[in-house]
């Protein structure tokens, strides 16, 4: 009786101690690492003097993720130095000379070197060097309220008044905004910026909030993480239908030199999650597609335009691994390996993204156009106004109305002169009233020609640029090994 009774108390201590044999199966190990050539996209908390070797102390505006999780949050501390100078396209130059700007303009490659983690540790980097993006960014955007519940918003009616009411309230808002943007931080530096432009000769600064896309030389590792088979299970399939990614451009396009059926390839940035938090695609998953349009910016201002969509998605290589463990090989009758990989194909299109040079507006089918902000005719129209009160040289005239001397209409050639040449215009105009009057109508010229006639914006999107890609399958997921 004792004899079964232990052996029975044996039996269950070993059952017991013997891992489960449920669906989780063995663990294995994936490295979190964030390969060479991920971009920081960073931006300067402080403004930076165009000089070699000047400290940069910039803060992380993405978090960066690894697999399935993010190892370095957003706002992370990153710093680094101007590596060297320089000089600026012929182009740029002679456009600065034309506007009255003499100074030997250089562009600050910058590297960063170091991050500085939320709690405390610091992290050597490497990355490549940089001019930063034509773009700004402000840690303190104008408040918004939430909007008001809508109300009788549907049919041709109910439409157009919803349409009315939100360009009643977007004009509103900007009117409301106003006191908010004076009174934000670093405006006295962004003033003392634009004045000393303004300049014949001036100093030269990297703005604060100016972004950068700093690639990584090196990869970074951030140590690894255990993962199961059951963890696995939705990896690879076909994510529902509505999911949006996002994602970053590996295939630099332009509206103007991007052609119909060229590749596009993009990777994830983000993984991509079930309703329920079981992993669909891990970040550095890829996306393949091809142009579908390209249209390229004509004169009077019409945009360029691109679409594209992705058809193929291919996982990380080490991930079929993971997903599809090999038996122990056997050494007296080794197979040939092969490289097993996750591909699938599925319809996904364009539901958001960043510009170049110009904004862009995506529309429900994934087309994006460039787009100009309208008040560029306010420039246009101030400057018909200066021009007309430059070109007013009716000595006679203008000494009867405003009762002066022969030294009449000096503001109008003052003014003339800076529209067309800047500051040393509006100091040259000071010679001659025809002098001021030819300046105003180059000025107004040239406004006319960049505001109304030249080409419009084309569509553009560097290399790095961040885009929000939409899944409406409509093929059925199939793996190749």
């Amino acid at each position: 009786m004792h004899v079964k009774y232990f052996a029975v108390v044996f039996l269950t201590f070993v059952a017991w101690a013997q891992p489960p044999a449920t669906e989780n199966g063995p663990q294995q190990s994936v490295p979190l690492v964030v390969p060479a050539g991920v971009p920081l996209r960073v931006y300067l908390t402080k403004r930076i003097p165009k000089k070699v070797g000047a400290p940069v102390e910039a803060k992380l505006l993405d978090g960066v993720s690894a697999f399935d999780r993010e190892v370095i949050p957003a706002g992370t501390q990153v710093l680094g130095h101007v590596s060297r100078l320089e000089p600026v396209s012929k182009f740029e130059r002679t456009k600065a000379v034309l506007g009255g700007d003499f100074t030997p303009l250089h562009r600050a490659d910058v590297e960063f070197t170091s991050l500085r983690l939320p709690d405390g540790r610091e992290m050597a980097l490497q990355t490549q060097e940089n001019v930063g993006l034509n773009s700004i960014f402000s840690p303190t955007p104008p408040s918004k309220k939430p909007p008001k519940p809508q109300t009788n918003s549907t049919g041709v009616l109910g439409t157009g008044k919803q349409k009315i009411q939100d360009q009643i309230n977007y004009q509103i808002d900007r009117v409301k905004s106003i006191p908010d943007l004076v009174r934000a931080p670093n405006k006295m530096e962004r003033l003392s910026d634009y004045l000393m432009a303004k300049l014949p000769y001036h100093p030269q600064y990297v703005r604060n909030g100016t972004r950068f896309d700093a690639e990584l030389r090196n990869p970074l590792a951030f140590g690894s993480e255990p993962v199961t088979r059951s963890s696995m299970l939705l990896v690879g399939t076909q994510p529902p239908p509505g999911s949006i990614v996002h994602a970053r451009l590996i295939t630099p396009l332009d509206s103007s030199l991007s052609t119909q059926g060229q590749t596009v390839d993009a990777v994830l940035s983000q993984p991509l999650f079930s309703p329920d938090h079981k992993l669909i695609l891990p970040e550095g998953t890829r996306l393949t597609g091809a142009v579908v349009v390209a249209k390229k910016a004509r004169l009077f201002h019409r945009a360029g335009q691109l679409r594209f969509n992705f058809q193929d998605v291919d996982l990380p290589a080490d991930l079929a691994q993971l997903k599809f463990p090999e038996p122990e090989p056997d050494p007296a009758n080794a197979p040939i390996q092969t490289k097993k990989v996750l591909r699938f194909r599925s319809q996904a299109i364009l539901k958001g993204a960043e510009g170049g040079q110009a904004p862009v507006k995506v529309d429900s089918e994934g087309g994006v156009k460039a787009t100009e902000s309208k008040t560029r005719f306010i420039e246009t129209a101030v400057a018909i106004l200066i021009a007309r009160s430059a070109g007013d040289i009716d000595e006679d005239r203008n000494r009867i109305a405003l009762g002066r001397g022969p030294e009449t209409n000096v503001s109008g050639r003052t003014l003339g002169g800076g529209l067309g040449f800047g500051l040393l215009g509006s100091l040259l105009s000071q010679s001659s009233k025809y002098v001021g009057a030819a300046f105003g109508y180059y000025g107004l010229g040239w406004s006319v020609y960049s505001t109304v006639i030249a080409r419009g914006p084309e569509v553009q999107f560097d290399k790095n640029a961040v885009v929000d890609i939409g899944f409406n399958p409509r093929v059925p997921a199939t793996a190749s090994k």
